[in-house]
C-alpha cells in the first residue's frame, strides 16, 4: 500500500503535466504559425519479485513473474509540425509557406533562428523584419519610393519604384529545412533554434528539393485542434481524479490497518 501512494502520486504529477500542455496549446490557438505540443510519458523501473523463466523445478520454468510497476514520468513534450491553414489577408507583407521549411531570422547576437510566422513588416531603413524587428535573413531591402511589393513562390521579392514599370530586385527569402524538425529548440517569439537533435539547417529557395512554396498575402494559422485539445483536457481530468482516488484509498487502507 506504500507504493501505491508513491505510484498514485506519480501519476497526478503526470497529468499535471499533461495538463500544463494544452493548457499551452490553448492560449496559442490563435498564434501564427504555431506549432502543438503533446506530453509524452513513460513507465518507471519494476520491483521484480520473481523472475519469469526461473526454474519452478526440476523440469519446469515458471511461465510468467511478477513485477510490480511504480509509476510514470514524463520524459518529452513532442511538437507536431503539421502545416495549420491557410489564411488570406492581403496583406502584402505576409507570407505563408505551402509546405515544409521555415523562415530563417537573425537573431540580436547574430545567432540563426527559425520560424513559420510570415508576418512580415518593413523598418524605416526598408529592411524586412519579423514583429519583434529581427531581420529575414535574404538582404531584402524595400525602397522607400516602393509602390508595391511582391514576393514570388520562388521567395524572389521585387518592387515597383516611382513610374518606373520594370520591376526592380529587393532581395530573396530562403527556406531553411531539417531532417528532424521536432528536434528544435523553441525559443518563444514564434522562434525555433537549431540543435544537435535537429541537425543541421539545409537552406535553399523555396519551392525546390522538398520545400514548399511560399504564398504572398496568406498566414498559416496554429495547427492546434480545439476540439481535440478540449477532449484530451476532460480526459485528463478523469486520469487525475482517479490517481487522487486511488490516493485516498491507499490511505483508508492503511489507517484500516493501523486499527488492527
Amino acid at each position: 500500500m506504500i507504493n501505491s501512494l508513491q505510484i498514485a502520486s506519480t501519476g497526478m504529477r503526470a497529468m499535471q503535466t499533461q495538463l500544463d500542455v494544452i493548457s499551452h496549446n490553448l492560449a496559442n490557438v490563435s498564434t501564427t504559425g504555431f506549432k502543438r505540443s503533446s506530453a509524452m510519458f513513460e513507465d518507471l523501473i519494476y520491483q521484480n519479485l520473481r523472475q519469469v523463466g526461473a526454474p519452478n523445478s526440476e523440469q519446469a520454468e515458471l511461465p510468467t513473474g511478477l513485477q510490480l510497476g511504480l509509476g510514470v514520468r514524463t520524459v518529452a513534450t513532442a511538437r507536431t509540425f503539421t502545416q495549420g491553414s491557410l489564411q488570406k489577408t492581403e496583406n502584402q507583407l505576409d507570407v505563408a509557406i505551402n509546405g515544409d521549411g521555415f523562415f530563417q531570422i537573425e537573431m540580436p547576437d547574430g545567432s540563426t533562428a527559425f520560424t513559420r510566422d510570415g508576418s512580415f513588416k518593413i523598418t524605416a531603413e526598408g529592411r524586412l523584419v519579423n514583429n519583434s524587428g529581427m531581420p529575414v535573413i535574404g538582404a531584402v531591402t524595400i525602397p522607400r519610393d516602393a509602390r508595391s511589393v511582391t514576393i514570388g513562390a520562388d521567395g524572389q521579392v521585387t518592387v515597383l519604384v516611382g513610374t518606373n514599370p520594370a520591376p526592380q530586385p529587393a532581395g530573396t527569402i530562403t527556406l531553411a529545412t531539417f531532417i528532424n524538425p521536432a528536434g528544435l529548440e523553441p525559443r518563444g517569439q514564434n522562434l525555433f533554434t537549431e540543435t544537435a537533435a535537429s541537425g543541421e539547417a539545409a537552406v535553399g529557395a523555396p519551392g525546390s528539393e522538398g520545400r514548399g512554396p511560399v504564398l504572398q498575402g496568406f498566414l498559416e494559422s496554429s495547427n492546434v485542434n480545439v476540439v481535440q485539445e478540449l477532449v484530451a483536457m476532460i480526459q485528463t481530468q478523469r486520469a487525475y481524479e482517479l490517481n487522487s482516488r486511488a490516493v485516498q484509498t491507499s490511505d483508508q487502507m492503511l489507517a484500516r490497518l493501523a486499527q488492527i
